[in-house]
């Protein structure tokens, strides 16, 4: 490795000393690469091993690497899901010393995969549209904060699973620029175009390779990200009016952004001359809203719809087993041992890279749910646990890059509530509490 190497990260990592930074990234030797799927870029990119974790590293300019990585620790600083951005390598230069490309080095986004990878054969209309609705929701959150991301599209975002849904996270920000005063109408529908373009034409390549199924249309997908985006802007950021003796209404716009995920940080409320007439406009929108509580409660970081789902089960706890009275953090903690962790630790140790532990926890009550209308009477919890790990998780592939995650440390015997396997299962879909049918 050259002397003159340089290597800008805030992460101060001595590992990135080890990697071979003196060839050129398409001769790295195989013990270095990690075999992963990644998407489509208009840069050569590799991923490599770098101590216990995963990184992507992409070739570029000097000038496109530093920039980008910026950026990256800007929109993180802004809590926007995106790529972590480790370091920029520059002055690389090989054993005769000619000059190679500088690179941007990424932290690999654990138990995500690019679009192309999320289906094994064909691609079907409603994984489709769910992943177009996550970039939605994703393209929002960006021009709330005043992000212009100028490249919009499926392979320039990481998907991963959160409770039947899909969150996406950006990837490439090279293109991207940021306005501390917020962007114009102009701006944002520019951004959406260009999605809707690049969407139909992601879709439509995939068809010309026999990758969708027959009934998707790839236009109509496409067409359906304008739709999502602008139904969710209107609800977080339009303004709406009402009778001064209807005053409920606000409580009820703030439940509904609380139901989309949303928390609002300041809310501009107005009565006209006569005082007959409220107008109220959410004037800063936060995303997270169940994240945040479930991470208070429980310590647990997960997808924002994997939270609510979690909640919902933790408040069907408390309702089940007459706890509502008591303090919610003491049950939240109870909870956690007895029902969460232990379902988490009867996964065997070869299959915990598949997903990670609240997806699984989340797919078990979905797959307890219909065992139970398969049999026609309720399932016992831990008949369900072995069901799903060896009728769904073993036939699965990892989504994880390092096996074992933090779900190692659950190693203290807690027992689990007796009479958990009486409580009765529901649809999934029902916004009951599942428990409270035993």
């Amino acid at each position: 490795m050259s002397g003159s190497l340089s290597i800008t990260s805030a992460m101060a990592d001595p590992a990135l000393l080890d990697l071979p930074w003196d060839l050129p990234l398409e001769s790295w030797p195989s013990d270095t690469i990690a075999a992963l799927p990644k998407g489509i870029s208009r840069h050569l990119v590799r991923f490599a091993h770098l101590g216990e974790h995963i990184v992507a590293i992409k070739e570029t300019t000097a000038e496109m690497a530093k920039g980008e990585y910026e950026m990256l620790r800007t929109l993180q600083r802004l809590e926007i899901p995106c790529v972590e951005p480790v370091a920029v390598i520059t002055n690389r230069t090989d054993a005769e010393g000619e000059e190679l490309k500088p690179v941007l080095v990424t932290r690999h986004l654990r138990f995500s995969l690019p679009y192309r990878a999320l289906f094994s054969q064909t691609l079907r209309p409603d994984t489709a549209t769910r992943l177009v609705d996550a970039l939605a929701v994703l393209l929002v959150r960006l021009h709330i904060v005043g992000f212009f991301w100028g490249d919009v599209s499926l392979s320039n975002t990481l998907f991963r699973r959160d409770a039947g849904a899909f969150a996406a996270y950006l990837v490439d920000a090279e293109t991207g620029k940021l306005y501390e005063g917020g962007l114009s109408n102009g701006q944002r529908e520019n951004d959406l175009e260009i999605a809707r373009v690049n969407i139909a034409g992601e879709l439509l390549d995939l068809e010309a390779g026999g990758r969708v199924a027959d009934e998707l249309d790839p236009v109509r997908i496409s067409n359906g990200i304008v739709d999502a985006y602008r139904a969710l802007w209107t609800e977080l950021t339009g303004s709406e009016s009402f009778e001064a003796a209807e005053r409920w209404r606000i409580n009820e716009r703030v439940q509904r952004l609380n139901a989309l995920g949303f928390d609002i940080e300041e809310l501009a409320i107005k009565t006209d001359e006569t005082g007959t007439t409220v107008r109220i406009q959410p004037k800063v929108v936060d995303a997270g809203h169940h994240q945040r509580r479930l991470l208070r409660l429980t310590g647990l970081d997960t997808g924002e719809n994997q939270a609510r789902r979690l909640l919902n089960d933790l408040d069907s706890y408390r309702a089940s087993y007459g706890k509502t009275e008591l303090d919610e953090e003491m049950v939240a903690h109870e909870w956690l041992m007895r029902v969460f962790e232990p379902v988490v630790r009867a996964i065997p140790s070869e299959l915990r890279g598949k997903l990670e532990p609240a997806e699984v926890f989340h797919q078990l009550l979905e797959h307890r749910w219909f065992m139970a209308q398969r049999a026609g009477h309720d399932i016992p919890l831990a008949e369900a646990v072995t069901s799903y790990i060896n009728t769904v998780l073993r036939h699965r592939r990892d989504e994880a890059t390092v096996i074992g995650p933090p779900t190692d440390a659950f190693t203290a015997a807690i027992e689990v509530v007796p009479d958990t396997a009486s409580i009765a299962a529901v649809d999934p879909d029902d916004e009951r509490d599942w428990r409270l049918n035993v």
